[in-house]
């Protein structure tokens, strides 16, 4: 009986304070975010967890970050994986990108357009999508960076039409995921824990450890 006095207490002064009992028992430690009590590491982690909580936004994000920066689709001549020099300048800036933003992956698409088989343009949009792929890894971007490579033949036109049609026939880049290991912009795993062992160690301080990490 005393206990559950004592609990009535305890959520009736919660209350008053302006939240529930349950927020108290499962929310953060600390007064709450408003508090100086609340705690630089607490407050940082909850904006880490809100940052990445949700990948489908931040790779969303990323996207159009990528396709301000790049354009995400090259095209080709009737019946050819071919690249022309334009086709070259697009994958040379997406380069650029995939080079300034390691922590992403992408995955390559290759479409046709509808004059011939369906067969024939699966197969015909494969070799577009790997053209595009074997390009950008000479360009120094690693192939494991380069997931679901695939065809979508004809099925997915820009311009719906049963012609020769230059803008169907392409091959569409977009960010796909992250880097496995990948945990955040500005410390990665291997990082972090090479500051940790030089902190036990007594090697820096608690004011260096958080400024270091380029």
């Amino acid at each position: 009986m005393k206990t559950l006095k004592i609990i009535a207490a305890l959520a009736t002064g919660v209350s008053l304070s302006g939240c529930t009992f349950m927020d108290t028992l499962t929310g953060p430690a600390g007064e709450g975010p408003t508090s100086h009590l609340y705690g630089v590491a607490t407050t940082q982690n909850i904006n880490a967890q809100i940052a990445y909580g949700d990948p489908a936004s931040r790779i969303r994000a990323l996207n159009e970050a990528f396709r301000a920066a790049a354009p995400d689709t090259v095209t080709f001549a009737f019946n050819s994986s071919a690249l022309d020099g334009a086709a070259r300048n697009a994958l040379r800036q997406q380069v650029k990108w995939l080079k300034d933003n390691p922590q992403v992956r992408m995955t390559v698409v290759g479409h046709a357009d509808k004059v011939g088989s369906d067969a024939y343009n699966d197969r015909l949009g494969l070799r577009r999508a790997r053209t595009v792929v074997g390009f950008l890894a000479r360009q120094g971007i690693s192939r494991r960076r380069l997931d679901a490579v695939e065809s979508r033949g004809e099925s997915e036109p820009v311009v719906d039409t049963e012609d020769r049609e230059r803008r169907n026939r392409r091959s569409v880049t977009s960010v796909a995921g992250f880097e496995r290991h990948y945990v955040g912009d500005g410390m990665d795993g291997e990082v972090a824990h090479r500051l940790y062992r030089r902190y036990v160690g007594g090697q820096i301080g608690v004011e260096e450890a958080e400024v270091e990490g380029g």
